[in-house]
């Protein structure tokens, strides 16, 4: 009974900073980020004889890291979805970044290059930390996260230029 003592209090303790991470590596998407995180607490139980005897937060961001990746590798997430609106949105000029524009430009990053960027700049983890997470080398690492950092500096930069436009009739 004791260990089913010790995981609740895991989870009690640790669940929503789980899905807050999951949350951001989906870009989002809080359904996904509640079915990874379900899966992440499922496996956890099921190694938690393995994961408490080590640092179990790590443990458990790695499965969460894993079962997100193994996500975006399934077929049917691949395949084109059907929405009932464009997603395209008005920009005005001289509008101010939401949340909104940074998780779209997360979204359009490669699940690990988002991952390694979520791992150091929101999780707050050294590179060695992350490169243990993502089972890569520390300059696997750097190199991801330089990256990712760079194309969301460039998708966030055209949302912040302003919109300029020409009346029509005055094409002079």
């Amino acid at each position: 009974m004791k260990h089913d003592d010790e995981f609740e209090s895991f989870v009690r303790r640790r669940r929503g900073h789980l899905v807050g991470t999951a949350t951001v590596l989906t870009a989002g998407d809080a359904f996904l980020a509640e079915d990874l995180v379900q899966g992440t607490l499922v496996r956890l139980y099921l190694a938690w004889g393995r994961a408490r005897s080590g640092n179990v937060d790590a443990y458990a961001r790695r499965v969460l890291v894993n079962a997100f990746i193994d996500h975006r590798r399934r077929p049917f997430v691949r395949r084109e979805h059907t929405v009932e609106s464009l997603p395209d949105s008005v920009q005005t000029a001289g509008a101010e970044l939401d949340d909104t524009h940074l998780l779209g430009a997360l979204a359009a990053l490669p699940p690990r290059m988002r991952a390694a960027v979520v791992l150091r700049h929101v999780e707050d983890l050294s590179v060695e930390d992350t490169a243990a997470t993502l089972g890569c080398s520390t300059g696997t690492v750097k190199s991801q996260t330089a990256r990712g950092i760079a194309k969301l500096r460039d998708a966030l930069e055209l949302h912040r230029q302003p919109v300029t436009t020409t009346p029509v009739g005055d094409l002079s």
